[in-house]
């Protein structure tokens, strides 16, 4: 790759360019609605009270410890995909979808069994305080329940991103995000207190919208009442997907949902996506020890902790849309045998990833003080939600790189590289300085959230080194 000045402000191939944003917006757009999703759910539950907010944190970090794993099958069969549909072969496609599926399957039956089983014993690792553990374990238990239909959703999407079919991802996940938030808004409050609870809002009186929950007649859960809410999200998602497959265009030109087991196919995706998943699972592991060691400083900085990081996916949800659509073009080019361009749709796709997290992080450094009350009335979580937030804002630059490539290389099918260097960075020196500096040496948040941005820095670095090697160009997918 060529560091020179122009390739950072003017695009290299603008046909790329335009190729990349149209694959990436519909993903993009999506993915808002997801943190639409996240923002409101934390927005609402932190109405309920500091206990809540922290249960939800530690509650929802530690589901996805479990979802990393899942995640990876979106990888596994996108990077086939993209790489079949590149060679020409439609039905290696629906090949890839089939087994991607069965891999899905299988491993969200198994991975939803074990969260579920080991609720109580991580919730009370996790935890010490007696108010936040029992709504951390409620919570916990329904997203655990979650995962298998999570599992088998991101195999769809996989499937859909990888054949340049990205607006049915947008449709789908703006569809279940919005289920999710209607019934998170009845499940949490239940439908005869909305009226009041609209009355009083950062926008004014809408009481006049409660009206919309009334013919169900929601019963008041709290938190539970958010879980259950993303489950049946969760569920429809993986119907909705369902429902796509089956159209004809897709079984018929790709062979989708036709054919069964292949050991050849599901060797591949399982390779691509193994390391991967170890790699998520890891990483959220480090999250929640991360959530741990804020908690050992206190609960306040926990729910600080919390809020930073949900604002934080508004700047890097859009970012990972860049990086699935540069994924799927690499994985195309390479199947073309066109490696000059996979190279320039990485570059065009951290281009993009910069202008929008970028953006993010100016208003994170810049306007801390105004996006901060939308996620809390609390006057004790601003000062530190000040700081943390400006952080995070300095960090977006640093993860528009890391994200951006290491969509790439796994569109490459290039996932061990980044998977080891990644551990070792956060398990011997994130892990260990956050410790230190917030609890050993007394810095508390402030040295766990410079911790935090070092090692994202380092992260970015290691990746964009391997970019640059080019031997990902090489590998068979």
């Amino acid at each position: 790759m060529k560091y020179r000045l122009h390739h950072f402000i003017y695009p290299t191939d603008k046909k790329i360019f335009r190729r990349l944003f149209y694959l990436a917006l519909p993903v993009v757009l999506g993915n808002m609605s997801r943190v639409l999703m996240n923002i409101v759910d934390v927005a609402l539950v932190g109405r309920l009270g500091r206990e809540e907010l922290a249960a939800v944190a530690m509650g929802g970090i530690l589901i996805w410890t479990i979802i990393g794993f899942a995640l990876a099958m979106r990888t596994g069969v996108q990077t086939v995909v993209s790489r079949r549909l590149g060679e020409g072969d439609y039905h290696g496609c629906g090949l890839a979808l089939n087994n991607g599926l069965i891999f899905a399957a299988v491993s969200g039956l198994i991975l939803s069994a074990i969260g579920y089983l080991l609720t109580e014993q991580l919730i009370n690792f996790l935890l010490d305080d007696p108010k936040v553990i029992p709504l951390a374990e409620v919570y916990a238990r329904w997203g655990f329940l979650s995962v298998f239909f999570i599992a088998v959703g991101f195999a769809f999407q996989g499937f859909f991103n990888g054949v340049e079919k990205t607006r049915i991802h947008m449709q789908v996940t703006i569809l279940a995000n919005l289920l999710n938030v209607y019934l998170d808004v009845g499940f949490i409050f239940g439908s005869a207190n909305l009226p009041r609870l609209f009355s009083n809002t950062p926008i004014g009186d809408i009481s006049w919208l409660a009206g919309l929950w009334t013919p169900f007649n929601f019963p008041e859960l709290g938190v539970e009442g958010a879980a259950i809410a993303t489950f049946i999200a969760s569920v429809w998602l993986a119907i909705h997907y369902l429902l796509n497959a089956l159209m004809p265009i897709f079984r018929k030109e790709f062979g989708a949902l036709r054919g069964g087991f292949d050991r050849e196919v599901f060797r591949r995706i399982a390779q691509i996506a193994t390391p991967q998943g170890l790699q998520e699972v890891g990483v959220t592991i480090v999250f929640v020890l991360f959530f741990k060691i804020i908690a050992m400083v206190g609960t306040l900085e926990l729910a600080v902790t919390q809020i930073a990081f949900v604002i934080m996916q508004a700047s890097f949800l859009p970012a990972a849309g860049i990086g699935t659509a540069c994924a799927t073009l690499v994985g195309k080019y390479l199947g073309e045998k066109n490696a000059d361009r996979a190279e320039i749709s990485m570059i065009e796709g951290v281009r993009w990833s910069m202008i929008f997290m970028g953006t993010m992080g100016i208003l994170f450094i810049l306007f801390p003080r105004s996006i901060l009350p939308f996620f809390t009335n609390d006057p004790d979580l601003i000062e530190p939600g000040v700081f943390a937030l400006r952080v995070l804002g300095v960090v977006q630059f640093l993860d528009a790189v890391a994200m951006t490539l290491w969509y790439a290389l796994s569109g490459a099918g290039e996932t061990k590289f980044p998977a080891v260097v990644e551990m070792i960075i956060a398990w011997v020196f994130f892990l260990p300085l956050c410790y230190l500096t917030a609890v050993v040496w007394g810095y508390g948040i402030t040295g766990a959230w410079y911790c935090f941005a070092g090692y994202i820095g380092v992260y970015a670095a290691a990746v964009a080194w391997k970019a640059i090697e080019g031997k990902w160009k090489h590998i068979e997918v």
